[in-house]
């Protein structure tokens, strides 16, 4: 696939976010980015909402792709691959992430040549942005990632990364759910040259998705499942199971 030379796409996945939506976007220093020299998209992977996120998306100057399926790691994955820019940044749709740093983030990755860089929001974080039980969860995974696979990250789950176009044309993401987080992560800093700065948490616009017990448990069981297939994890171009251009709808049906 090609992709162009100093753009970054700004990828968000969203589902029911009308309410954060707008914040998100206008929340991206898009002049800033462009003061570094890069071009810039805003692609949001809509997963059919039933609300007015798609339509503020667009009004917000975004380009809309609603997604074929369910999941937040199958948003991921359609999103990566309509992405048009060397350098692809995520941010999650409900204005949690500081979208401030990502300048600094770029300025990072090119001056350090790296891949991958992941945004750890524990450095810094809202009264009551995260729920007890959430923050424990958090931990253990991050934990499990330490044991299991020797890589030291502090937040493992975290949904703001900064990555190349390369590096994501060279690794197999499996998962569709939100277990997509860690292995991505797992691979970066596995395999490639990585890096995890502190950023900041903001407390959610809206109502969140997330099911801390059972999404944590999931994730946890997952660690153990990917360990026996991360040797297929790099050097494969593009996930064969991943839909092509062609089939990506940028229209409501």
């Amino acid at each position: 696939m090609k992709f162009l030379e100093n753009k970054v796409s700004i990828l968000i996945p969203a589902l029911n976010e009308e309410a954060g939506i707008k914040n998100t976007i206008a929340s991206i220093p898009q002049s800033s980015i462009r003061d570094l020299g890069y071009d810039m998209e805003i692609l949001v992977v809509d997963g059919n909402s039933t609300d007015r996120t798609r339509e503020i998306a667009r009004k917000m100057g975004a380009r809309v792709i609603i997604q074929n399926g369910k999941g937040y790691g199958s948003a991921y994955k359609i999103g990566l691959e309509a992405a048009n820019g060397n350098i692809i940044v995520t941010l999650d749709a409900d204005n949690t992430y500081p979208a401030e740093i990502i300048p600094e983030c770029l300025l990072q990755l090119e001056k350090k040549e790296i891949d991958f860089i992941s945004v750890n929001r524990f450095a810094k974080m809202d009264k009551d942005a995260m729920s007890f039980l959430h923050k424990v969860g958090n931990k253990v995974l991050s934990i499990g990632v330490l044991l299991l696979y020797s890589c030291n990250i502090r937040d493992s789950q975290s949904g703001m990364q900064i990555m190349r176009k390369s590096f994501t044309e060279r690794i197999n993401l499996r998962a569709d759910g939100y277990e997509f987080s860690e292995e991505l992560k797992i691979i970066a800093f596995k395999y490639f040259r990585s890096l995890e700065v502190d950023g900041r948490y903001y407390r959610r616009i809206g109502k969140s998705k997330l099911n801390s017990f059972n999404h944590g448990l999931s994730n946890l069981k997952y660690l153990f499942v990917f360990r026996k297939q991360q040797r297929f994890a790099v050097a494969i171009p593009i996930n064969p199971k991943m839909p092509t251009k062609r089939k990506l709808i940028e229209h409501d049906p």
